[in-house]
């Protein structure tokens, strides 16, 4: 008891809250210690490779599952409007289940802050509308190969961006090397005996392209957007409102669905689950490392969509052979190279 405090001026009801107090700061100190040692644990490497692997693994089945949906549903291969309408339809039902998914996880309705709306806004309009409208455009006018070695060249955007622009990490020779060697491997799975096509168009080739870029700001946005918001509750609400928009975009030209099974409808809530579940983690991992660290994992993206095509659309003509397990020991070369210094 302090000395300038009398006995008549004692409160028997000081060593309570005393005692309260202490088991508050005791928790406050525990939440702390466990938040730092989440916070190293998802900067492992393993947990980065296992978590970008399982994202990478997920994306690069949507490209097989595209194509069986659009048969699933009666969508042309030149019908734009109704892939729009597609592409719609899923993000809007993969906002729905991420926070719904993340808030059973949480205990707590996942509910963006009223500074978080502007965000949330932004990341949509980069990472939903724009990249995916440009996307689908772009592949309506040029070849599924030629789009997936330009969608590649995301990583060295993504890289360049948060280097250059935002100066979130240092651009050395390793990432430059290994962002080359990577992309090399992405080249040379989709490489056929008559050669690439190197003929450009503003609307193929030069949409994709464009699509690159706005992926490329997106993953910059995420690392920054998730330091103030939950980079779940950011995933969530900027999937419903880019994919209500991309909804309206294909309704209005003219797009329309035609689910004609319960497979089609089990399908369509699987590529929700894609983008939930995928961007989700991604979301997570920028939040605590590095842009370049965790983007370079894209190079694997086209790798896993050859190998699913081949098991789940009988393409085997690009992934069971010795082309595809040399481009997949340069993209893991790639990866290496961005992760590690070798200079």
């Amino acid at each position: 008891m302090p000395q300038h405090i009398t006995v008549l001026d004692y409160n028997p009801e000081w060593p309570l809250k005393y005692a309260e107090e202490r088991d508050r700061i005791t928790k406050m100190q525990g939440e702390k210690m466990s938040m730092k040692h989440s916070d190293e644990v998802i900067q492992k490497s393993w947990v980065v490779c296992g978590l970008a692997l399982v994202c990478c693994l997920l994306w690069g089945s949507a490209f097989p599952c595209i194509k069986i949906g659009y048969e699933m549903f009666g969508i042309a291969s030149s019908d734009t409007a109704s892939q729009i309408l597609f592409a719609g339809a899923r993000f809007t039902l993969a906002g729905v289940l991420t926070v719904v998914i993340g808030s059973i996880l949480s205990r707590r309705l996942l509910v963006p802050g009223k500074g978080s709306w502007g965000m949330v806004l932004k990341l949509c309009l980069f990472q939903t509308v724009i990249q995916y409208l440009l996307f689908y455009v772009g592949l309506a006018h040029t070849t599924g190969v030629k789009s997936s070695i330009i969608e590649a060249a995301n990583v060295f955007l993504a890289i360049l961006v948060s280097s250059l622009l935002f100066r979130y990490e240092k651009l050395g020779k390793g990432k430059i090397l290994g962002c080359i060697v990577g992309f090399a491997g992405v080249v040379l799975i989709n490489f056929n005996g008559s050669g690439l096509d190197t003929s450009m168009s503003f609307l193929g080739e030069g949409c994709i392209l464009l699509s690159t870029v706005s992926y490329a700001f997106s993953s910059v946005l995420i690392k920054r957007y998730s330091q103030k918001e939950n980079p779940v509750t950011l995933s969530g609400y900027q999937f419903m409102a880019g994919g209500i928009v991309m909804v309206f975009a294909g309704l209005l030209l003219g797009g329309r669905l035609h689910p004609g099974t319960a497979a089609s409808v089990c399908l369509l809530l699987y590529m929700a689950l894609i983008s939930a579940v995928a961007y989700s983690l991604w979301g997570i991992l920028l939040k605590y490392n590095s842009v370049g660290r965790v983007t370079v994992y894209g190079f694997m993206n086209p790798v896993f969509g050859v190998i699913l095509s081949a098991v789940l659309l009988g393409e085997k003509n690009q992934a069971f052979t010795l082309r595809g397990l040399i481009s997949l020991i340069l993209v893991c070369a790639g990866i290496f190279m961005v992760n590690e210094k070798v200079f």
